[in-house]
């Protein structure tokens, strides 16, 4: 049966084409590197399926994945009950993926080791009862949730948040909620477009001991009235980067670039795109990220499947493989392991 549940698509990301995709590959390069990926999601709504075989199908084309991290993205939520704990819904469905991963059927990765589910931090202090219900529902690897904040006037930037608050970090009731978060030792994952980056980093300030995670390279955009501005929206996007990387409690996640959002057209292109190519125009991005953050506050992330749009798995870190070639061994470590498994707290044996 094929899921009735609507479709979500962002407008930010090419759909995956496995039959494009399937034109190109290459040599896996040092195929022995422990990689935990960060960020991906699963869903299966509109047509778009990209469920557990889906995903362990691109881990196993040949770098060595031994956990993941999932991250919200509506997806399952419950259809019955309190909306305000329909997210929770979403936490269950990955508490079930991370069991059939520990299975072991479906390779060696221990797929959804920690997970980032979503509670509407609106509710202010109510939001503590949704977040109490997703520890339980997590069984040990809920680690923090994600409340995007991603708005920009332009339509054709904003596309699926043009009807989303402005300013939601700065709300005080916002706040009240996000205040739920270190108590119960929890983390928040922003989503945003770089012109926001300052207003987390006030929250950031205002919430010291709270461990933010900045997403997808702070969400630099190169799409609607920022397309053709790629260096003056670089340096204004270089120096928020810089300015937030002053709060200790923040870390980046280095992905999400293989979206539309940045406005490459590998998609468009009539053969996808070599590991070269894709860290040619992330290099700049991802370079600033780690000098202003350092490889212990950095992370590689798939954010599959929207980057899947793109590139392939086997491509995207290949691609990062390729930029952090220049780093020492334990710089490397941190990157593509470390950093995620201490900032989502995973058990790796």
């Amino acid at each position: 049966m094929v899921s009735t549940l609507p479709t979500t698509r962002s407008g930010l990301y090419a759909d995956p084409r496995e039959d494009w995709l399937a034109q190109y590959t290459e040599q896996v390069l040092d195929s022995a590197r422990p990689i935990v990926d960060p960020h991906h999601h699963l869903w299966d709504r509109g047509g778009q399926c990209y469920l557990i075989d889906e995903l362990a199908a691109d881990i196993s084309s040949g770098h060595n994945i031994i956990a993941t991290v999932y991250v919200e993205a509506r997806s399952m939520y419950r259809a019955k009950g309190p909306e305000a704990m329909a997210p929770v819904g979403e936490v269950e469905f990955a508490t079930g993926a991370a069991a059939m991963s520990a299975s072991g059927g479906y390779g060696p990765a221990a797929i959804c080791a920690g997970i980032v589910g979503h509670a509407n931090l609106l509710l202010g202090e109510a939001a503590r009862a949704v977040l109490e219900a997703e520890i339980a529902a997590g069984q040990g690897r809920f680690r923090g949730i994600r409340h995007s904040s991603a708005w920009d006037a332009d339509p054709n930037v904003a596309h699926m948040y043009a009807t989303r608050p402005k300013g939601l970090l700065l709300d005080p009731t916002f706040r009240k909620g996000f205040a739920c978060l270190a108590p119960l030792g929890l983390s928040f994952d922003a989503w945003l477009f770089h012109p926001q980056i300052g207003e987390l980093a006030d929250l950031a300030r205002a919430f010291p001991d709270t461990k933010i995670v900045l997403d997808h390279c702070g969400g630099p955009v190169g799409l609607g009235s920022y397309a053709n501005r790629r260096e003056e929206v670089f340096a204004g996007w270089r120096k928020s980067i810089l300015d937030i990387a002053k709060c200790p409690n923040v870390a980046v996640k280095l992905g999400g670039l293989a979206m539309r959002l940045l406005g490459y057209d590998f998609h468009e292109r009539p053969m996808p795109p070599s590991s070269e190519e894709a860290a040619a125009a992330w290099r700049p991005y991802m370079e600033t990220c780690i000098e202003a953050f350092g490889p212990a506050r950095c992370m590689f992330e798939s954010n599959f499947p929207p980057d899947k749009g793109q590139c392939s798995y086997q491509v995207i870190f290949n691609a990062f493989k390729r930029i952090a070639a220049q780093y020492s061994e334990a710089e490397k470590t941190a990157l593509f392991s470390k950093t995620a498994a201490d900032v989502y707290r995973l058990r790796l044996e």
